[in-house]
């Protein structure tokens, strides 16, 4: 073999490993008597620094590794743990009655808690695995995932520093909410989740944080900030139902900002 040659392969074994290691590898749980699964991002630092740990929940129909490419955290935010977790076959409220497609518990209770047990049970493990900073937990989601995103803030909010979900509602949870920061992604056109249910959670959001007159940021966005901390910001473009492509960016950028007291 020439030098020429074996150089060439020797480093694209080289720039392979890197990928390998910069790429999410998948993970596995046994909930209950399910195994269940994820896409777990997880920088080499994390195992001997405080890290933030994202989670990242795909819409009904949707898959963990479709979730990798299109929010692609782990990108934007290396020194964070990632999690992109898989959800089970469910019923949806809005589409897929008979629950042949995957997606995420609904409210408190449903599907026996499954989802919620899940979420447990993979911050359990990588409190063990890696120097998890409990004070920089987050969570985001698109549809589907956006509202288990609104159901974890109900029912593990002490865990989550902040929250951003996308194209979601969350009516029947806001008793149970208490204030903490929190990004909305909303399309002005959602034919599915429509606008102005997400409008109605918006407006319930910022009684429940006490925030005031809202301030123009960056494009599409708007923020309500708080005295005590906890702002909302929406970020409402002008499409339907899709997850716009430069909002993950602007999700990152929100999460770094906020930690828990």
């Amino acid at each position: 073999m020439n030098t020429i040659r074996q150089f060439g392969i020797i480093t694209l074994l080289a720039a392979s490993t890197v990928l390998a290691e910069d790429a999410p590898a998948r993970r596995e749980w046994t909930v209950g008597d399910v195994k269940r699964e994820a896409m777990v991002y997880a920088p080499s630092k994390a195992k001997t620094e405080a890290a933030p740990v994202v989670f990242v929940f795909h819409g009904h129909g949707g898959t963990m590794s479709s979730t990798v490419r299109t929010f692609a955290i782990h990108q934007r935010w290396p020194e964070a743990v990632v999690v992109y977790p898989q959800g089970l076959n469910t019923p949806g409220r809005l589409t897929d009655p008979e629950g042949k497609k995957p997606g995420w518990q609904h409210a408190p209770g449903d599907q026996g808690d499954r989802d919620l047990k899940f979420f447990d049970a993979m911050m359990e493990s990588l409190g063990k695995e890696y120097r998890v900073d409990a004070n920089r937990v987050y969570s985001t989601g698109h549809s589907n995932g956006g509202a288990f995103t609104y159901l974890l803030w109900a029912m593990r909010g002490d865990s989550l520093a902040a929250v951003a979900p996308s194209g979601a509602a969350a009516f029947k949870l806001l008793d149970r909410l208490k204030p903490k920061p929190v990004l909305h992604v909303a399309g002005e056109k959602d034919p599915l989740v429509r606008f102005e249910w997400q409008k109605l959670t918006i407006d319930a959001l910022r009684k429940l944080n006490d925030c005031g007159p809202g301030q123009p940021g960056e494009k599409y966005c708007t923020l309500y900030p708080c005295q005590k901390g906890n702002p909302v910001m929406t970020y409402i473009h002008p499409g339907g139902h899709e997850f716009p492509r430069d909002a993950p960016a602007i999700m990152v950028k929100f999460f770094k900002e906020h930690a828990k007291p």
